[in-house]
């Protein structure tokens, strides 16, 4: 829980100190995210792959994995199917197609956006962040209550990079395995699935 705070305020922080204009413009003007991942992304297989138990899983599983990004396409569509009875100016359709986003708020909401306009696009980008700052604060939540597979399909798409060091700590390493593949196999299918919601659903 307290790295899961720390990095919420980091996101705080980082966040005022944009808006109010107190950063340099060359941190402002280039986008360093992307170069800051790379470099998780590399330590986190570091970790990974010095640990001879990590893919003692997948031998284990194997073609049972495949059920794990599964269950998140089913779970997340049929979760946002029935919430948007609850929610007037959302139909079924749309509130799937955000649903389908599975955390990938860039891509998502792009194509959101240019098939069924702005609002629908901002919609699905602020629920896809939404799942991944919840999946950052609450992945130990999740692992304790829901056991650890919990905290990799709550992270969905994003469970093979930004929330893949807060999985692999709170599950342990041969458990971030599966979220790289989980979240691989749901980062392919967002492109194709949100358009075809839209379009043919």
């Amino acid at each position: 829980m307290k790295n899961s705070l720390t990095i919420l305020l980091m996101f705080v922080i980082g966040l005022l100190l944009a808006l109010y204009k107190f950063l340099p413009d060359f941190l402002i003007n280039n986008d360093f995210t992307l170069y800051t991942l790379y470099a998780l992304m590399f330590f986190v297989g570091i970790g990974i792959g010095s640990d001879t138990k990590a893919f003692k899983v997948i031998r284990e599983t194997k073609i049972k994995i495949i059920l794990v990004p599964l269950c998140v396409i089913v779970g997340s569509l049929l979760g946002a199917a029935i919430i948007s009875f609850f929610i007037e100016d959302i139909n079924m359709v749309e509130a799937m197609a955000v649903g389908a986003g599975f955390g990938y708020y860039s891509l998502s909401s792009i194509f959101i956006t240019e098939i069924s306009g702005e609002t629908l696009g901002v919609i699905a980008l602020l629920s896809n962040i939404s799942r991944e700052i919840i999946t950052l604060l609450a992945a130990a939540f999740f692992v304790k209550y829901f056991g650890k597979l919990g905290a990799i399909t709550a992270g969905g798409a994003t469970s093979m990079d930004t929330c893949l060091p807060i999985i692999s700590e709170t599950t342990g390493k041969e458990w971030a395995i599966i979220a790289v593949f989980s979240g691989v196999i749901l980062t392919i299918i967002v492109p194709f699935l949100v358009p075809f919601i839209l379009t043919f659903v």
